[in-house]
């Protein structure tokens, strides 16, 4: 099947749905010409001829693969270390010494921490990194691990191998590159295996319902994913979040982003909220 399969206004309006029920994703007509580029080495690998048929395909499919395989395609990962640093830099100077200190006084050593929509694990394992060096030999008795989540298995897969090209490491102090990766060749570098440990990687849609973890987080990290959604679709996962976030917890969300009208957090910077109530 060498040809290009075109799609229809009425096959993209039906995936178009069908991404935003599933993924929270609005897809505007802009991006129908990457939707049909991305797709032709599926439909070639699967013999598919339509996007019609590749539309049953997907919901007549009960395992749910072929859409964890449309949203592999569909996701655009681009990240790097110390991306957006300034939540970084917060997140080391205050937020991170703030709860150690609250935990410490409830006689606590639980530290929380979620990167959700954590792409190829640059963030988690950063975060991981900034634990380890506030609380030096001490961070092994605490219980000081990442939650780190993505939609796509695809970059699930890449994150925890830890393997990165050299200019994803380019933003990063030469310090954290020397104290916590590998250099395997002149282009790749690996985080080190007592880094790796400390993150739990795990397949997680934000469009569920409910968030169902037992404790809530001091701090969730979901940045660059909710311009994906439209309003209503963000107030519902921005209110799940709070659901799941301590009082005085922090979140941190892409500068590329803002959270309107809610009234349980507090603005502290751009792109840095806080949970009030």
């Amino acid at each position: 099947m060498g040809f290009l399969v075109e799609i229809t206004d009425r096959e993209f309006e039906k995936m178009q749905r069908l991404i935003y029920d599933q993924f929270g994703i609005k897809l505007t007509e802009q991006k129908k010409t990457l939707l049909v580029s991305r797709m032709q080495k599926l439909f070639r690998t699967r013999g598919i001829n339509s996007f019609s048929e590749y539309y049953d395909y997907i919901v007549n499919d009960k395992s749910k693969a072929a859409l964890t395989e449309l949203v592999n395609y569909i996701s655009t990962n681009h990240t790097f270390f110390y991306r957006e640093h300034d939540h970084f830099d917060f997140f080391s100077q205050y937020a991170l010494p703030e709860f150690i200190h609250k935990l410490q006084a409830r006689r606590s050593k639980d530290l929380r921490i979620w990167s959700a929509g954590c792409s190829s694990g640059e963030e988690p394992y950063l975060l991981v990194m900034l634990m380890m060096e506030a609380l030096g030999s001490e961070y092994h008795n605490w219980d000081a691990g990442i939650l780190a989540t993505d939609i796509s298995m695809k970059v699930l897969e890449i994150a925890k191998r830890g393997i990165y090209e050299k200019e994803r490491l380019d933003l990063l102090p030469d310090k954290y590159k020397k104290k916590y990766f590998i250099k395997l060749d002149e282009n790749r570098y690996e985080v080190k295996p007592e880094v790796r440990k400390e993150v739990t990687f795990g397949k997680f849609n934000l469009m569920n319902d409910t968030y169902p973890f037992k404790k809530p987080f001091q701090m969730i990290f979901c940045r660059n994913v909710m311009i994906y959604f439209d309003e209503v679709t963000r107030e519902k996962v921005v209110n799940r979040f709070c659901n799941v976030l301590e009082v005085d917890g922090y979140f941190f969300i892409g500068h590329s982003e803002t959270i309107r009208r809610f009234n349980q957090f507090d603005y502290i910077k751009p792109a840095l909220y806080r949970r009030k109530y």
